[in-house]
């Protein structure tokens, strides 16, 4: 399915690749379980002491609602753009039967453990399962090759929404269907990026794109998707993402004001849906 060697592959930026390369973010205790993303913490007591399995359900959870969002999967070929680790992949054969899932990430470290983490997987479904290097804005398969396209947590680094649309649009198949979940600023509002950039780390240091989710909405709609929507899931991630981060930061770190950012409207997070006719 892959194309071969790239002519004017993308270049990696220096945060990507520090923080998915050496520094290894999922080694990080606050990331436990593999993936790497907020997680959605419906159906989560988060009174209770919360621990390692209460935080990789979340994790999972947010990966459900993700792959519900651009169901069905059963029989369907599904690539997951920015896949890390590979946990999604595997969560998504296990649990929704689609033909063949590829995982795609830019960054060669990260698709060396996801082929690490999963090589018994690989072995098991060596026709159902792949790890591709690529870039958000310039995929490595041939036009129509997928029926879903998904993203978890991945398009706040991608640098360019309006290719990586073009690109969701031309990979994908007539009536198939992207789901993207992220975090974006809440609007279009001036001096948005200053606003984050003081509140938290990722963004000051380049690692996070301050830009509004319509940005991506806007994108998929002018790349001939259809009927791309946002919807707001911030109610089930902030407060529990607080919660959790509270065992391993004190209150007023910049970890810490990402519920602020949301509670001041300023930041939130999306599921963002569209079709190919």
């Amino acid at each position: 399915m892959a194309f071969g060697a790239q002519e004017s592959f993308p270049v990696m930026r220096p945060a990507v690749r520090e923080t998915y390369g050496p520094a290894d973010l999922s080694r990080e205790p606050v990331f436990a379980g593999g993936f790497i993303n907020f997680g959605y913490w419906r159906g989560i007591d988060l009174k209770a002491p919360l621990g390692e399995a209460e935080r990789v359900r979340s994790q999972q959870d947010l990966y459900r609602r993700v792959l519900d969002a651009a169901a069905p999967l059963r029989g369907q070929r599904v690539l997951e753009v920015g896949c890390g680790l590979g946990m999604g992949c595997a969560l998504a054969l296990r649990e929704h039967g689609p033909a063949h899932v590829t995982g795609m990430d830019i960054h060669p470290a990260q698709l060396g453990r996801a082929r690490e983490a999963h090589a018994r997987l690989l072995e098991e479904v060596p026709r159902r399962l792949e790890f591709e290097q690529g870039a958000a804005e310039h995929m490595p398969f041939e036009d129509g090759a997928f029926d879903v396209v998904v993203s978890v947590e991945a398009a706040q680094h991608f640098p360019d929404l309006v290719a990586f649309a073009q690109e969701a649009a031309r990979v994908l198949r007539p009536g198939g269907r992207v789901a993207v979940a992220s975090f974006f600023a809440a609007d279009d509002a001036p001096a948005r990026d200053e606003e984050l950039a003081r509140l938290l780390d990722t963004y000051a240091k380049g690692l996070d794109i301050a830009r509004p989710v319509t940005a991506l909405t806007d994108a998929l709609t002018a790349s001939g998707l259809s009927g791309a929507r946002a919807e707001s899931i911030g109610p089930q991630v902030w407060a529990g993402w607080d919660a959790w981060l509270s065992r391993l930061w004190a209150p007023d770190t910049w970890p810490r004001n990402f519920l602020r950012a949301y509670e001041r409207r300023i930041l939130d997070y999306y599921v963002v849906t569209a079709r190919r006719p």
